[in-house]
């Protein structure tokens, strides 16, 4: 058994009503009874996100008699993005990250390294559709998961809509975009909006992007590993900013 991973009703609950930081949850489908029922009910009132699977795929998590429930454990505190807002109201420069559709753990990992290495103030991932917070993100993180705080989101687009709300201009790296990333201010406080390498952002996160910029690319190769597109667009910002100062 994982690590980070609790199965079982009664189990479930405890880690809960003990405060343990829960990445998500996972429930057969069509599970019933009045300890589900109350199970759900917590889940609700906490504000944390789960996901009704089929029992094939509860099998995939553990062999274990799980009761219909899994739960991966979070090694780190998980904000809302209201949250995360609040706690670098008093900060000079505020850089957030936001990853739509960044499924792989290590890709996950790598960008939270370079985030924590250019003093990222936060990242936002969807609770659907994105690596779980598990050993492979906290090792390939090299540490970096524990000085990064991370919110999730049920849409990225209310995400989006409360940033803006800050002033904060929201940038969307795309290879689609007109503009290169070196003609685009990234040297005072900014939103980046990172997709998935096979998908890209999703049309309605695009379109709500203040801005789209991209790197420049050889005709020999049609894009980067999105952790390494993260990291030369973080580190231009950090040039930037560190030029305007």
């Amino acid at each position: 058994m994982k690590t980070n991973l609790i199965y079982g009703l009664h189990p479930v609950m405890e880690a809960i009503e003990t405060g343990q930081h829960i990445d998500k949850i996972f429930i057969q489908k069509g599970l019933k009874g009045s300890l589900a029922q109350s199970l759900r009910e917590k889940m609700d009132a906490q504000g944390i996100p789960y996901k009704m699977v089929p029992a094939e795929k509860m099998h995939r998590f553990t062999k274990e008699n799980h009761q219909g429930v899994v739960a991966f454990i979070s090694p780190v505190k998980i904000y809302t993005v209201e949250e995360l807002m609040e706690i670098n109201e008093g900060e000079k420069r505020k850089v957030y990250l936001l990853l739509d559709g960044i499924t792989d753990p290590r890709n996950l990992g790598a960008i939270i390294r370079t985030a924590a290495a250019t003093d990222v103030s936060g990242i936002i991932l969807p609770e659907n559709n994105s690596a779980p917070l598990n050993e492979d993100v906290v090792k390939t993180s090299a540490g970096g998961i524990f000085k990064v705080p991370i919110a999730r989101t049920k849409h990225l687009a209310d995400a989006l809509f409360l940033v803006q709300s800050y002033n904060i201009p929201v940038y969307a790296a795309t290879e689609k975009a007109n503009n290169l990333v070196y003609d685009t201010d990234l040297s005072g406080d900014y939103a980046l909006i990172m997709g998935s390498e096979g998908k890209g952002i999703q049309r309605n996160i695009l379109r709500m992007a203040d801005r789209q910029c991209k790197l420049p690319m050889s005709e020999k190769m049609q894009s980067l590993n999105v952790s390494v597109a993260a990291g030369v667009i973080l580190y231009e910002g950090v040039r930037q900013f560190l030029y305007k100062k």
